[in-house]
C-alpha cells in the first residue's frame, strides 16, 4: 500500500521526479497530443510546407471554427496537434513575442529564437506547482534569411529542429511514411505532395479538400500562404489523392 502512495504522488505531482528520473505528467501530456489529429510538416529547398488533419465531430460543426493551422507572423505559420486551448495560448504567446521583437529591435524574429521562446514558456510549466503540462505539440516553420527552418516544440518544452515530421494520432506510421520518402531535392510542389501522400496513407489514400488545411512559405517572398478549398482539391487530384466524395465527414 505505501509503494501505492508513493507511486500516485509521483503520478500526481508535477515537481517531483520519480524514482527512475521521470515526471509522468509531462508523459501524460505526451499522450494528450496522440489523441490530436494529426499535423505534418515538410522541409524543401524552396520553402516549408504545412498540412493538417481538419477532420470534425459532427456535421452541424462549422469547418471554418476547426482551427489547426497558425499565422504568427508574416514569415512564420504554427501546426498545432494536441488540445486546441493550450494550442491558443501557446499561439497568443508566440504571436506577442513576434510582435515585441518587431517594436524592439525593427526586424522579424527568427524562427529558431521563436521556437525557443516558446519551449522556454512551456518549460516553465514542468516546474511549478499547482500547474500542469500543455497538452499539446506545435510545427513551427518559417523562412528567416532566406533560410527555411521547422521545428517542433514538445510538452517538456523541448525544440526539435526536422527536415520532415509529424505530430498527433499515427505519428509513427506518418513519420515511417516520410523518412522512407523524403528527399532533400525535394521543392515546394513536391513538399505538398510528400505531406499530402504521408497524411493520406493513414487515412485510406484518400482525403476530402475540406478536411484538411495546408500553408506554405516560400523561399522568395517569405510570405505566409494558406491554400483555398479549390487550390487544395486541385492538388489532391492531380497526386491522385482525392475522395470520392469530398464532403464526407469522418469521426476525430
Amino acid at each position: 500500500m505505501q509503494g501505492q502512495n508513493q507511486q500516485q504522488a509521483y503520478d500526481r505531482g508535477i515537481t517531483i521526479f520519480s524514482p527512475d528520473g521521470r515526471l509522468y505528467q509531462v508523459e501524460y501530456a505526451r499522450e494528450a497530443v496522440k489523441r490530436g489529429t494529426a499535423s505534418i510538416g515538410v522541409r524543401t529547398s524552396d520553402g516549408v510546407v504545412l498540412v493538417v488533419d481538419k477532420r470534425i465531430r459532427s456535421p452541424l460543426m462549422e469547418r471554418d471554427s476547426v482551427e489547426k493551422i497558425h499565422k504568427a507572423d508574416d514569415h512564420i505559420g504554427v501546426a498545432s496537434a494536441g488540445h486546441v486551448a493550450d494550442a491558443r495560448q501557446l499561439i497568443d504567446f508566440a504571436r506577442r513575442r513576434t510582435q515585441v521583437n518587431q517594436l524592439r529591435y525593427g526586424e522579424p524574429v527568427g524562427v529558431e529564437t521563436l521556437t525557443k521562446e516558446v519551449t522556454d514558456y512551456i518549460q516553465q510549466y514542468t516546474q511549478v506547482g499547482g500547474a500542469r503540462p500543455f497538452g499539446v505539440a506545435l510545427i513551427v516553420a518559417g523562412v528567416a534569411d532566406g533560410e527555411p527552418r521547422l521545428y517542433e516544440t514538445d510538452p517538456s518544452g523541448t525544440p526539435y529542429e526536422w527536415k520532415a515530421l509529424a505530430v498527433g494520432a499515427d505519428r509513427d506510421d506518418t513519420r515511417e511514411y516520410l523518412e522512407e520518402n523524403y528527399s532533400d531535392e525535394l521543392d515546394l510542389e513536391g513538399g505538398v505532395q510528400l505531406a499530402m501522400e504521408a497524411l493520406a496513407s493513414v487515412n485510406d489514400d484518400e482525403l476530402a479538400p475540406e478536411g484538411i488545411g495546408v500553408a506554405t512559405i516560400d523561399v522568395e517572398s517569405e510570405a505566409f500562404s494558406e491554400l483555398t478549398d479549390e487550390e487544395k482539391r486541385s492538388h489532391l487530384s492531380e497526386f491522385g489523392l482525392l475522395a470520392a466524395d469530398g464532403d464526407e465527414e469522418t469521426e476525430e
